[in-house]
């Protein structure tokens, strides 16, 4: 999920080119995007769209930001919108485990109410200074909890921190990654609002990666391309990591705890960093037939 891009739910004449765009992740909003007035329409043709054959055509990891739980939309969202083709729900606003349970429990009644058979998982969206404080125990709330995702314009707006303030942006990024790694989900990146300034988006999403975080979220198609080019494990990453997995089969028939790779010195941790690299890339289908054996060959070894 390197890229998702953003869809608003009111905007049906949009969901076919989305659905056709190299974006991994397609995120269609209910909230911010929608009037009042048009809520329910938007609704419906989610629902449409989400148990439609056009769906089932495409590969794609669909998700539904719905209203927060405390507004009158929030039960009705998700009664429409809990339907097979749904991967993630996506929960703006949460600032409490109990909000966290509400939720997963009304997508439960959802999913018996619309034969769901997959679980829908959630994606909290961390956007206010109680949420991040307590990022980790929100994502441990419940087992349908995949992901935390950075709102850093709610989050900074309020308090008067620039949205653009590079060292705010960096704290902001690890507190959540390490929150994140603490729960044992993943971390996902905010948007970027500025659609023409192509250069700061890629820097952000450089940012992002290089702290562990899975992909950045796109409110343009034009933000999909660099995206998915940032989150794209290289070919040197690819080689070197392949070098990683093969090296550790080989240490532990030997009986070796660390050795040294490429001139690094490699114990567990960068095994299993390697190994996840390698998952990532074969899922992009960016392994050679050489580096698919190698990974699965491993795989019992380490």
């Amino acid at each position: 999920m390197r890229s998702k891009l953003f869809v608003p739910a009111s905007r049906p004449e949009l969901f076919e080119k989305a659905l056709a765009s190299a974006a991994d992740a397609l995120s269609f909003d209910l909230e911010d995007s929608v009037a009042d007035e048009r809520k329910g329409e938007a609704r419906d043709a989610l629902r449409a769209l989400l148990r439609s054959n056009d769906v089932a055509r495409h590969a794609k990891v669909l998700i539904v930001r719905v209203n927060a739980l405390d507004s009158p939309h929030f039960n009705a969202d998700v009664d429409a919108v809990v339907q097979p083709g749904l991967d993630f729900l996506n929960l703006p606003k949460p600032e409490s485990v109990e909000d966290v349970r509400a939720a997963a429990s009304a997508i439960d009644r959802a999913e018996r109410a619309n034969g769901v058979s997959r679980p829908v998982k959630l994606l909290l969206n961390i956007e206010s200074p109680r949420a991040f404080r307590h990022a980790a125990e929100l994502a441990r709330a419940h087992p349908r909890v995949a992901g935390l995702q950075l709102g850093l314009g709610d989050l900074f707006e309020p308090l008067g921190v620039a949205r653009r303030e590079t060292a705010a942006i960096q704290q902001a990024m690890f507190g959540l990654r390490i929150a994140a790694g603490e729960a044992g989900v993943f971390a996902y990146d905010s948007a970027f609002a500025n659609i023409k300034d192509e250069a700061g988006f890629r820097a952000e999403a450089e940012l992002a990666r290089s702290m562990g975080f899975l992909g950045k979220s796109c409110i343009h198609p034009s933000q999909i391309a660099p995206a998915n080019e940032v989150f794209r494990p290289s070919d040197e990453e690819i080689a070197h990591a392949s070098r990683v997995v093969e090296a550790a089969r080989d240490a532990q028939s030997k009986g070796v705890g660390a050795y040294v790779v490429d001139g690094k010195m490699i114990d567990p941790p960068f095994v299993e960093r390697a190994r996840e690299l390698l998952g990532h890339a074969q899922r992009l289908g960016l392994l050679t037939n050489e580096q698919r054996t190698a990974l699965a060959s491993a795989a019992p070894a380490i």
